[in-house]
């Protein structure tokens, strides 16, 4: 494809900041604070990753603190009591951890965010090792692609799908990430699929196409 970001290695963050199983309460506080992140992959071994402790991980030892036990009875509640006595990552962490491989489509990556309701995804290789970590801060990041940026991707991979060979009806024009096509498409089955190829490049927020058919 022309020049967008395709998959999870495109977008993620290589370098990581990772804890070991026996990393202790304080620590993990630390090092969320140092560095300005709300979670860690826990690792153990070569690196292969086993957990993640979040901020809602750590928040039940703090909000337990003066409750009392017994009217926690729901399964999750009483889980969360658990964490509360933690002393270590893994005592805390949430596991086995949501991850994602650096292959993945960022498609992909967005809807596990949302389907397990997690801000970040470790990215693991086949064999489960850490090789970074995916954002939903990187995934958006696409929309920062500049107008020209898509109209080139939608110049040089979509129109000649759409039309092969050197003429093509269809202009192409993009204002604030909204792609409009305008000419006239003889064939009216190709509209649903021109919409369905321009909205799938990186960064396009809508897709209009304008003009007689």
């Amino acid at each position: 494809m022309y020049g967008s970001p395709r998959v999870v290695s495109d977008v993620m963050t290589h370098t990581v900041v990772a804890v070991g199983r026996d990393a202790p309460f304080k620590e993990i506080v630390a090092l969320m604070q140092q560095w300005k992140v709300s979670a860690l992959p826990v690792l153990e071994g070569e690196g292969r990753v086993v957990g993640v402790v979040s901020e809602a991980d750590l928040l039940p030892k703090e909000e337990f603190r003066d409750s009392d036990p017994d009217r926690f009875t729901q399964m999750r509640r009483l889980a969360d009591l658990a964490k509360a006595g933690g002393l270590t990552a893994a005592d805390v962490m949430s596991a086995p951890a949501v991850t994602i491989h650096p292959h993945a489509t960022l498609a992909e990556a967005a809807r596990i965010m949302a389907r397990r309701r997690v801000k970040r995804l470790p990215v693991v290789s086949w064999e489960g090792l850490l090789e970074g970590v995916v954002s939903r801060g990187d995934l958006l990041r696409v929309f920062l692609r500049t107008d020209q940026e898509i109209a080139d991707e939608v110049e040089h991979d979509v129109l000649p799908i759409l039309f092969p060979g050197a003429s093509r009806p269809v202009r192409v024009s993009v204002a604030g990430g909204v792609v409009t096509l305008t000419g006239p498409f003889r064939d009216t089955s190709l509209v649903p699929v021109a919409a369905r190829l321009v909205r799938a490049v990186e960064g396009v927020v809508d897709v209009r196409v304008q003009g007689r058919t």
